[in-house]
């Protein structure tokens, strides 16, 4: 049985943050693209670097300098599919009246996008959870690329404030909480709308104060 906490503790050397080559992002793309399949077919346990490696075509010491352990592996993967999604709704981005009404509808698209692959849903929520501080890189990709489809939404905002942003950091946690609930079959869908139509109203709370200042009511009115 795999120990998810041992394999993330490990000492390996990993390479200094730096710009990928051509030949790189396309071995880094092999890896994710192999690593969503395994966990597509079997989940969290179906995941082996054994075979994420030779599925690739990727030395299996290749691998672990990158990816320390499949928690790791399994992060990084969410990121990837967070950014492509980000690209489809960036595409066809949502058409709500207000920016909680946005927010509410991509996030809901983005769960419709893990409810299509509930093993790989399961697969990434599982290893965000047994993430400790070696895995903060990939886990901080993650959140960004979260943050950032969340604040597209919103308006593509450029310049959030801090209450803007600790309203997406909590929309985000209850977006998480959500997914976790539904795939262990503690929520339904339906309670899970719910849930997040209603986080996302803190945004109508975090207005900049131009527009919620003194007299700001009465102007709206």
């Amino acid at each position: 049985m795999d120990n998810p906490a041992a394999e993330t503790s490990g000492s390996v050397s990993r390479p200094t943050a730096q710009p990928l080559t051509e030949r790189q992002r396309e071995r880094r793309h092999r890896i994710l693209h192999a690593t969503a399949r395994l966990a597509c077919r079997g989940g969290f346990e179906a995941v082996q670097m054994r075979e994420v490696a030779e599925s690739s075509q990727v030395a299996l010491g290749t691998l672990y300098r990158y990816f320390p352990s499949k928690v790791h592996l399994l992060v990084a993967t969410m990121h990837d599919q967070l950014e492509r999604l980000h690209g489809t709704l960036r595409k066809s981005p949502p058409t709500g009246e207000t920016a909680a009404d946005r927010v509410a509808q991509t996030l809901m698209r983005a769960f419709g996008a893990l409810q299509r692959e509930p093993r790989l849903a399961e697969a990434m929520a599982r290893a965000l959870t047994f993430a400790d501080r070696s895995v903060s890189p990939e886990v901080d990709q993650v959140s960004r690329q979260t943050t950032a489809i969340i604040l597209d939404a919103m308006g593509g905002l450029a310049d959030p404030t801090p209450g803007q942003l600790s309203a997406v950091r909590v929309i985000e946690h209850t977006w998480l909480s959500t997914l976790i609930t539904w795939l262990a079959g503690r929520t339904s869908l339906a309670q899970v709308r719910v849930d997040i139509q209603t986080v996302c109203r803190l945004i109508d709370l975090t207005e900049p104060e131009s527009e919620t200042g003194p007299g700001a009511t009465a102007t709206r009115r």
